[in-house]
């Protein structure tokens, strides 16, 4: 499946659940029914996920449908970067997760960092935003918008908790088995030199 295909694919789908959201007549909201019930089916068999889990994951949002926000934390030390190993996947990614409604950006990657790592961090700025609608190596059926935030810790250490099996430091030639998609090579590359590049500045 081409990328072009996957983001047309999604971009249907959010016109059809607008149009859910906002219709009132039973006959358009038929058919628009009947159309995501198709799409659903064809973005599953194109990316290999169960269409129930499909229907799930992509047909709670209410109104306006736009892409989610992930946030993400790059912490360094000695040019080493902090990941954090998923406990059901055993993978390794930054910390980090879904955007909480109620929170700023940045209070919402201090929330997430202390629940993954167990560390308090002072968030120093905004690094990138990358755009999972704009990959073409892993198909995927949603879209997310990934704010990468250069972090410090300030206090605490790690603590077991739900999500995390451990933490620790990698260089970027010493990479671990990633989750690749929360965190790719390139991605921390591409962080690591615009974390450089501003402290130079």
């Amino acid at each position: 499946m081409t990328a072009d295909l996957l983001n047309s694919q999604r971009q249907m789908l959010a016109l059809i659940q607008s149009g859910l959201h906002y219709t009132k007549e039973p006959f358009e909201l038929d058919r628009y029914q009947k159309l995501e019930k198709i799409l659903l089916a064809q973005m599953a068999a194109s990316t290999n996920t169960q269409v129930a889990d499909l229907t799930a994951a992509l047909t709670q949002d209410q109104g306006y449908i736009t892409p989610k926000v992930d946030v993400r934390a790059l912490i360094v030390k000695n040019q080493q970067i902090l990941m954090v190993q998923d406990k059901p996947t055993q993978k390794w990614s930054l910390p980090g997760g879904f955007a909480d409604v109620g929170y700023t950006p940045t209070e919402n990657i201090i929330r997430e960092v202390s629940e993954e790592t167990g560390l308090q961090v002072s968030v120093q700025g905004l690094l990138d935003v990358f755009d999972t609608g704009k990959r073409t190596d892993i198909p995927q059926p949603f879209q997310y918008y990934k704010f990468v935030f250069a972090c410090q810790p300030v206090a605490g250490h790690f603590t077991d908790n739900i999500e995390t099996e451990q933490i620790a430091y990698f260089a970027l030639d010493k990479l671990p088995d990633l989750s690749l998609n929360r965190t790719t090579k390139e991605q921390l590359v591409t962080l690591m030199a615009r974390k450089t590049a501003i402290e130079v500045d």
